[in-house]
């Protein structure tokens, strides 16, 4: 029998590709633990976001993905990048 043991990641800055300004961003935008992230997911996170900062790029989106993902952003799958590109765009967009 395998022991796993379970990891609880309680500050955002935990999570892969959370430094320390953009957990700041998201707290701004009203996530503050990793548990928050995950039930918004990346898309509404990135839109909290752009509201208060307009510079926020593909690569923030990428890796708000990778972050729920738990996955270093540049380690996500092809399909995903080219949907989180189109989502980019179209809200980039507006």
């Amino acid at each position: 029998m395998i022991n796993k043991k379970v990891m609880v990641l309680s500050k955002l800055c935990d999570l892969p590709n959370i430094g320390k300004v953009l957990e700041e961003e998201l707290i701004q935008a009203g996530i503050n633990t990793p548990e928050e992230l995950n039930k918004a997911g990346s898309k509404e996170a990135f839109i909290r976001i752009k509201t208060f900062d307009n510079t926020a790029c593909l690569s923030k989106l990428n890796a708000l993905e990778g972050a729920v993902q738990g996955v270093r952003w540049h380690n996500l799958n092809v399909d995903t990048k080219k949907e989180l590109k189109s989502f980019f765009n179209s809200v980039s967009c507006k």
